[in-house]
């Protein structure tokens, strides 16, 4: 069997809100607890488990999106008002990035109720 990752344990002060926003935002839905980690689900099988912690350090978690699904969840991230930023510094407020090394790749970046920097990005490769 080759490798893979299977889960991930995200800190959240408030586990199911958490995974809520980030579901909401994805287009996803939480999963049935597990334990009691409250799991959200991606496409590839890979869980994001959240766990109720009080004190921890930000992460950074990057999803990859097709075309249309991220155009869907940079609307969603627009309609409610949440702050998004063309660079990870998130100095960049309200755009979306370009990159310059991968064709036709876009990406912006959010903060969650926890602080913790999500990117969605798209593939690139196209002309888009």
């Amino acid at each position: 069997m080759s490798v893979e990752l299977n889960h991930t344990i995200v800190p959240a002060r408030d586990p199911q809100a958490s995974a809520h926003f980030l579901a909401g935002i994805l287009g996803l839905s939480v999963d049935p607890p597990l334990a009691h980690f409250t799991p959200v689900t991606l496409a590839n099988k890979v869980s994001l488990d959240y766990d109720r912690l009080d004190d921890f350090e930000p992460h950074h978690y990057a999803f990859m999106l097709g075309e249309q699904e991220f155009d869907a969840a940079l609307a969603r991230i627009q309609d409610r008002g949440i702050a998004h930023y063309g660079d990870p510094a998130c100095r960049e407020f309200g755009q979306v990035y370009h990159s310059k090394h991968i064709k036709g790749r876009r990406g912006t970046y959010f903060h969650d109720p926890d602080g913790h920097l999500m990117e969605i990005l798209t593939p690139g490769g196209t002309d888009s």
